[in-house]
């Protein structure tokens, strides 16, 4: 939309306030609000962020950064009054000097979108995200305690989310953002809701659009909703599906009518499984996410398969324009514009070296075990350090380091801190 677009919707809606969006480098949402009437002069000179208490940005020396919105990403916040509209936006993260900040995932996304197109590829990526909605108790706070004991693709009244899942199919679509299908999942209050793919960058503002909107909508039906990766100790756990199709010269590279294709996909699968345990700390980088994986249907070893939907990486069996590949072990914990931007990298790394894409051992290398086995590999990671700015890198490792030291192995899934903030 154009900014003359904007400034007259603005105008003719009595907007008040506009919201300035952006994720630390955690993936935590993160707003502030500015008066309508300066809106114009926001994307002009950009409006002022003290980085130096944004966690993960106060490794910086110059903490002084500005906040400059993506006119393509305004939309309205359908679950807020209709009468005090308020306008969103994300942004952007500068230098004064007006260089993209370092520490800023989605410059760090449209650099990895780059590389493909660099290579001739049109990257599309596609959710498929679970979450679990649980009672809250007299004070409003959230409980342990799941709203209904439905399974899968259970009906009302045993299904006590369907309401919920339809409110926010319905708000993501005011948003502009497509919904391809949402049921109820194995556990009790758990529930999937899945997106149409779209470009990578677009993908990625989506998901926090769709993580926001799934919490605020909960919270207004006196509800709250988690994306930990696995909050019930005895129940299934709750997973980040990330489905990319590639295009070139529009062409599915995933779609075997094309045999021309075939090496680029087996060398683009190959240079992700052959980076997985480097990039498995940004892609589950919570104590939880170990949780997870391993149990019930969450990939534990490192492998692939056109069959089994149970692996690492699932490749469909379509054999048409809209086929993909599925990267299963990622949650919703993660930061999603540098989980999509690693896994761009790492499979264009592997088209650029021609790597082979080989059959499953009989004994497959594993996942890493715990946050601090996947911090280890993190660390040494040639791969992640050439792409990630050193000083991100760093102060990410030491704050996960320090959660490590912190936690308590026999805490209570109930009581992990992530849990109010996932």
């Amino acid at each position: 939309m154009k900014l003359q677009e904007i400034l007259q919707y603005i105008q003719t809606h009595h907007v008040k306030f506009v919201r300035l969006a952006f994720c630390d480098i955690f993936g935590t949402l993160k707003n502030l609000s500015i008066n309508a009437e300066d809106f114009e002069s926001a994307t002009t000179y950009g409006v002022n962020l003290d980085a130096s208490i944004v966690n993960g940005f106060m490794n910086f020396k110059k903490t002084d950064l500005l906040l400059f919105p993506d006119l393509e990403t305004m939309t309205i916040l359908p679950w807020r009054s209709n009468h005090e509209k308020v306008v969103r936006f994300f942004c952007d993260i500068k230098h004064v000097d007006l260089r993209p900040f370092e520490g800023d995932g989605r410059y760090l996304l449209k650099q990895a979108m780059e590389a493909c197109e660099a290579f001739g590829y049109t990257p599309n990526i596609g959710i498929e995200s679970e979450f679990y909605v649980f009672q809250n108790d007299e004070s409003g706070e959230p409980t342990n305690i799941p709203v209904d004991t439905a399974s899968y693709l259970d009906v009302t009244p045993l299904d006590k989310c369907e309401n919920l899942r339809r409110d926010v199919c319905l708000a993501l679509g005011e948003m502009g953002i497509k919904t391809t299908m949402s049921y109820h999942e194995k556990g009790p209050g758990q529930n999937v809701i899945m997106f149409q793919k779209d470009y990578a960058l677009p993908s990625a503002d989506n998901f926090v659009t769709f993580k926001n909107a799934v919490k605020s909508i909960a919270l207004v039906n006196d509800l709250y909703a988690s994306f930990l990766p696995r909050p019930l100790a005895n129940e299934a756990g709750s997973g980040l599906r990330i489905k990319v199709i590639l295009r070139k010269n529009d062409r599915n590279i995933f779609d075997d009518e094309y045999a021309v294709n075939l090496q680029e996909q087996r060398s683009f699968i190959a240079g992700i499984l052959n980076r997985i345990n480097e990039m498995s700390a940004i892609l589950n980088p919570i104590h939880n996410s170990y949780e997870r994986l391993g149990r019930e249907k969450a990939p534990k070893y490192i492998t692939w398969s056109k069959e089994n939907e149970s692996e690492l990486i699932r490749v469909d069996e379509k054999h048409d324009e809209y086929s993909f590949i599925t990267l299963r072990s990622s949650d919703a914990a993660c930061n999603p514009y540098i989980t999509f931007a690693l896994l761009l990298f790492a499979g264009v790394e592997g088209m650029k070296h021609q790597e082979q894409l080989h059959d499953n051992k009989t004994s497959p290398d594993m996942l890493p075990a715990s946050l601090a086995e996947a911090l280890e590999n993190l660390e040494k990671s040639q791969f992640v350090r050439t792409y990630i700015n050193e000083k991100t890198l760093e102060t990410f490792i030491r704050v996960k380091k320090e959660e490590v030291d912190l936690q308590d192995q026999d805490a209570s899934f109930e009581l992990d801190p992530y849990f109010r903030l996932v």
